[in-house]
């Protein structure tokens, strides 16, 4: 009897000790916490969720980066609650009648293009559950034309093709792009090339999400508005309005434009910010840059933790409690939460 008790107070430790590591980590306690209060509707626009899951740079941002919270997400996204199948309206992404759909960008490289089946479901097994989206980067490069391939890999898997129109010439992420200005956009520089794009979006036949100019609020991308005119307001456009914002606004009602010029029905729509602006100036807000409710379907916002251990650790909903009244302000549209993503911290 005395060997079987100092067995069980032994046991008793030890589980007491492997739940307590598990609590502390501080990964899988914001992971827990980013999904429980979408689950929760503490943010009853939010209808979408995709997890940025990669390691570019040792960021750690995979889901596998520990074992504690790749089990705190497969825990809770295992609810039916997440919706693994997207449903369409004359083409155009619907908002759920109940839970919220379940999106990712399943580690698609450094670049963010490279799209292939097995990436795909290797994250669905991962987390043992099916994504309704797959998220990747058009990266316009030297090359400005429709990611004929990478859409339909994505949709031969059976997921949604979401497609981000990146604006750049080259992955450096901050400074004025020397091609792809707001103001070449406007100035018709690439309408042969927008306009191919938007037939041969037309020609395959099935839904996809668009957004242009991710992170539009953040000025680690060119299309930010310090590189497109900033705070200034009298070289472009409406005087009382900063130039840098209004170009982007006007860039992305142009692309809009042509896509609709040319009968393009089967794109939703997505206009995509940062839970944070930078630089957090009264000019660089979201509202600024929004193309209006006219052009816009659904809103992406991103929500990140801490990126690398020295950053300063701040929870999901201490951001997203920021960012979600201005968005909730500015327009009624439907939230999916388009990138989030947190570190290992010790």
């Amino acid at each position: 009897m005395k060997n079987y008790f100092y067995v069980l107070v032994f046991l008793t430790l030890f589980s007491c000790s492997n739940q307590q590591e598990t609590v502390e980590n501080k990964k899988a306690i914001w992971i827990t916490e980013a999904l429980s209060s979408i689950k929760n509707n503490d943010y009853p626009n939010i209808k979408g969720v995709a997890w940025w899951h990669e390691n570019f740079d040792n960021s750690k941002l995979r889901l596998d980066s520990s074992p504690e919270s790749l089990q705190a997400y497969k825990n809770n996204i295992d609810s039916p609650f997440f919706k693994s199948q997207l449903t369409f309206s004359n083409n155009k992404l619907s908002i759920p009648t109940n839970g919220v759909y379940h999106g990712a960008f399943p580690d698609f490289g450094g670049e963010e293009s490279s799209v292939t089946t097995q990436r795909i479901t290797n994250f669905e097994n991962l987390i043992q559950k099916e994504i309704a989206w797959a998220y990747f980067s058009d990266n316009w490069l030297d090359n400005l034309s429709f990611p004929y391939d990478e859409v339909t890999t994505i949709h031969n898997a059976g997921k949604t093709p979401f497609v981000r129109m990146m604006a750049r010439s080259d992955f450096e992420e901050a400074g004025v792009d020397p091609t792809y200005s707001m103001q070449n956009i406007l100035n018709g520089v690439f309408d042969m090339q927008l306009n191919a794009w938007a037939i041969e979006a037309k020609n395959i036949g099935y839904p996809l999400l668009v957004e242009f100019g991710t992170e539009v609020n953040g000025n680690w991308f060119p299309w930010n508005g310090q590189y497109n005119g900033g705070s200034i307001t009298t070289n472009y456009g409406n005087n009382s309005l900063a130039d840098g914002p209004e170009r982007f606004r006007d860039a992305y009602r142009y692309i809009i434009d042509i896509f609709n010029a040319n009968n393009v029905t089967n794109i939703t729509w997505f206009f995509h910010i940062d839970a944070y602006s930078e630089p957090n100036e009264g000019w660089n807000s979201i509202e600024n840059y929004y193309p209006g409710d006219d052009y816009i379907d659904w809103i992406g916002v991103s929500v990140y933790g801490p990126q690398s251990p020295n950053e300063d650790y701040q929870s999901f909903t201490s951001i997203l409690d920021e960012a979600y009244p201005k968005i909730t302000s500015m327009t009624s549209k439907p939230i999916a939460v388009l990138e989030f993503a947190i570190t290992e911290i010790e």
